[in-house]
């Protein structure tokens, strides 16, 4: 089994099993869309647009088909060099943000009531959403959008959802990464002169949450992050663009629970979150939860 260096973390090069690239599973992700880039065409199963209403496949921001690519990109375009961590995976996709990543509760939620009708069809078995709700959202709105996902953690599906770019502070996990239940990624703190000019890059949503459960789960990299540029097509674009954020980390660890799933595919969700806890390794910057993701240790028998 040859482990790859990517700019994300590690996948499995095991083509010839397919037991650790994602292979036969289907994550679906909420977010602004997806353009058809070449690191993803073929395996986008799914859409549906919450915004506009329309029928045809796009992404009028960019966000989404970021964080698809860093999920289950293949790296096509760059002969495997930003190869994404499941590439294999196939994707079901639900538009709830809009072309300035903004968006309200009532259309996540239509996008979440949207996965639980046709899970079974697509066989989804991952859902990530790289949304966290703004500090001011009325506390209803908020508890509606955690019951929602909350349904589909329960529904039996691995839910994966960002802490947020609120942070560091203590209680600045966004919603709905502050359930007990969703697996909850942050991006590690950044020790000083790693962040280039700047002192300190540190900004990833921390608990205790408003009932003490300290978060986020876990840690992966979000932080200067290339992967797929949905703008690609334009004119001076380039194929990848690198961002940053707990959305970026987020993907991450979807498409390692992909690469578990395609290899060990009767974990429950509890099984693998689990296998997760279990698997994170200890490292600076990650001290407020399990640790920092390692594919490796995550895989291992």
């Amino acid at each position: 089994m040859k482990w790859v260096k990517q700019t994300v973390g590690y996948w499995c090069d095991d083509t010839k099993t397919g037991k650790c690239t994602g292979s036969g599973i289907c994550a679906a992700v909420l977010d602004t869309g997806i353009s058809v880039h070449p690191d993803l065409q073929g395996r986008i199963v799914g859409f549906r647009d919450f915004v506009n209403g329309s029928g045809d496949i796009y992404d009028d921001s960019g966000h989404g088909t970021h964080v698809a690519g860093i999920l289950a990109g293949n790296g096509r375009a760059s002969e495997g060099i930003y190869a994404g961590m499941s590439p294999e995976a196939e994707l079901l996709i639900a538009k709830v943000l809009d072309k300035n990543g903004d968006g309200d509760v009532d259309k996540v939620v239509r996008g979440i009531e949207w996965i639980l009708s046709v899970k079974e069809q697509f066989r989804v078995r991952i859902v990530n959403i790289s949304v966290g709700t703004q500090p001011e959202l009325a506390c209803e709105q908020k508890r509606r959008l955690l019951n929602a996902v909350e349904q589909l953690w329960d529904a039996g599906l691995v839910v994966v959802v960002s802490a947020g770019n609120y942070g560091p502070g203590p209680g600045t996990v966004a919603v709905p990464g502050n359930s007990r239940k969703v697996i909850t990624a942050g991006v590690p703190d950044m020790p000083a002169g790693r962040a280039g000019r700047r002192k300190r890059l540190n900004y990833s949503g921390r608990g205790p949450t408003e009932e003490c459960v300290i978060k986020p789960d876990v840690f992966a990299p979000g932080t200067g992050i290339i992967s797929c540029n949905g703008r690609y097509s334009l004119p001076g674009e380039h194929i990848y663009v690198m961002k940053s954020g707990t959305s970026m980390a987020t993907p991450v660890v979807s498409g390692a629970a992909a690469c578990l799933l395609s290899k060990y595919p009767d974990m429950t969700n509890v099984e693998v979150k689990l296998k997760l806890r279990e698997s994170c390794v200890k490292y600076p910057g990650t001290e407020a939860g399990w640790g920092l993701v390692n594919v490796e240790r995550l895989l291992a028998v």
